[in-house]
């Protein structure tokens, strides 16, 4: 048998964290006009065994509600006496964005676009050095957990640059019925912590500024599948997760002409190449304008506002090497494997 490898105490933000101990730390970032601080809000769980550490935060666009709420139910299940390793839970970065239902900072600055940060440039760039330096550099492991922009909703999928081979071990962990190899894009958390050899996931599922109970309890069932497979928590995954079914492409199909739009499909469904994904009509009724799939492939992403201009894009489509109908019945499996949903 192993011998169990005592952990150590962790330092975070000059807090000392002992070991099979919790503390609450405040990450002091600006100040409003007032001068009142505005923290970011972290809690350090130290196992009693030693292990890695993993980050897991929430909330780099403000209005992207449901990961907040899976570190929430995350927190109250992780015991510090039974965990292996770290857990750095950051419920939500983008305190600016959070506090006014936004996306974005004050001076419209995308946080997630503005890593590493400078501690001379703009609130974004300040706020992102701060966050990066201090709180991403300790961890080696990431999960970033988002939603759909406001009106757009994803299916429950995940997201990383899958050549990294501990990337593509979490993300086929997580049990998201889709993954997706996503470029890095300059600026965005997982780039910069990919330089630093540090893997990240991002999880997306839902739509902004609203709660989705199954994102929320895939979720959090994803974040623990990836500390199990990270040995931090014990036991074997609860249910059968298949593994993901990676999308060899994705593209947004967008709308040709300005009107209502009534969807003819819903996310999660397969649509075959030739398709009528929805009609675009006058408020008259006098044209009608069909969106046509361009390629056979899964609903990924769908906009939720049946309202467009023309040129906006309405539904994100994915396509796989292998047969749609494989991934469709991924997704049958893995919404009943989530359960019940109170």
């Amino acid at each position: 048998m192993a011998k169990v490898k005592i952990n150590q105490p962790f330092t975070l933000l000059d807090t000392r964290v002992g070991v099979a101990e919790r503390q609450t730390v405040q990450l002091e970032v600006a100040k409003l006009y007032t001068h009142t601080p505005m923290t970011i809000p972290i809690e350090v769980v130290n196992g009693a065994e030693s292990g890695p550490v993993l980050m897991v935060c929430a909330a780099i666009h403000g209005d992207e509600l449901n990961g907040v709420e899976v570190v929430r139910q995350l927190l109250s299940k992780v015991d510090a006496a039974t965990l292996r390793g770290t857990l750095i839970a950051v419920p939500i970065v983008n305190i600016f964005g959070f506090i006014h239902k936004s996306r974005y900072l004050p001076d419209r600055r995308d946080l997630n676009r503005c890593f590493p940060g400078s501690e001379q440039g703009s609130l974004g760039a300040r706020m992102a050095h701060m966050f990066f330096d201090l709180v991403v550099k300790k961890s080696n492991h990431s999960i970033d957990l988002h939603t759909g922009a406001i009106h757009r909703s994803n299916l429950p999928q995940i997201r990383g640059d899958l050549s990294c081979e501990m990337t593509k071990e979490m993300a086929m962990a997580f049990g998201t019925p889709v993954a997706i190899d996503a470029r890095l894009r300059n600026g965005s958390l997982r780039s910069e912590a990919s330089g630093l050899d540090i893997p990240v996931i991002t999880y997306e599922a839902g739509e902004a500024l609203r709660f989705d109970a199954l994102a929320i309890a895939a979720g959090l069932q994803g974040v623990e599948n990836v500390m199990r497979h990270l040995k931090m928590l014990r036991g074997r995954r609860r249910k059968q997760v298949h593994d993901a079914v990676i999308a060899a492409a994705t593209s947004w199909v967008r709308a040709d002409v300005d009107g209502i739009v009534r969807a003819q499909v819903t996310l999660g469904e397969r649509v075959s190449k030739g398709q009528i994904l929805a009609y675009i009509d006058s408020p008259l009724g006098q044209s009608e304008e069909a969106i046509i799939a361009p390629r056979s492939g899964i609903v990924i992403g769908q906009q939720m506002l049946p309202l467009v201009n023309e040129g906006d894009a309405v539904f994100h489509i994915a396509y796989f090497a292998h047969a749609n109908s494989i991934v469709e019945q991924q997704l049958e499996t893995f919404i009943d494997d989530i359960g019940p949903i109170s």
